[in-house]
């Protein structure tokens, strides 16, 4: 998956915790969102605020939790791993279960 792909299949799924995220799908959207976040703290430096920064949070909140649930299910494991945070990042860093499993979308 590339970069622009992964974006846009993020925030196409915007609050879809259901499915599966590959590794690249994941990753690609993290740096992404870290560079927006670069780009908005620097404008708030500069504009002496911190409200840039803080509507980019809000806005990638549950993206960023629904993806990182999505990317756990693809290795094969619960979402609720992800209140794990050292345990997560690990899994997070895992790769993809290529066999099915309980967290594929079926379609019916």
């Amino acid at each position: 998956m590339t970069f622009s792909e992964s974006i846009s299949t993020v925030f196409s799924k915007y609050a879809t915790a259901k499915g599966r995220a590959t590794r690249s799908e994941y990753w690609w959207f993290y740096l992404f969102n870290v560079l927006v976040s670069l780009g908005a703290t620097l404008m708030d430096y500069v504009m002496g605020t911190s409200v840039i920064a803080s509507i980019w949070s809000l806005v990638v909140l549950v993206p960023n939790i629904c993806v990182g649930i999505r990317r756990l299910h693809d290795i094969n494991r619960s979402g609720w791993w992800i209140i794990v945070p050292i345990v997560s990042l690990v899994m997070l860093l895992m790769p993809s279960d290529p066999n099915p499993n309980e967290y594929d979308i079926v379609e019916e």
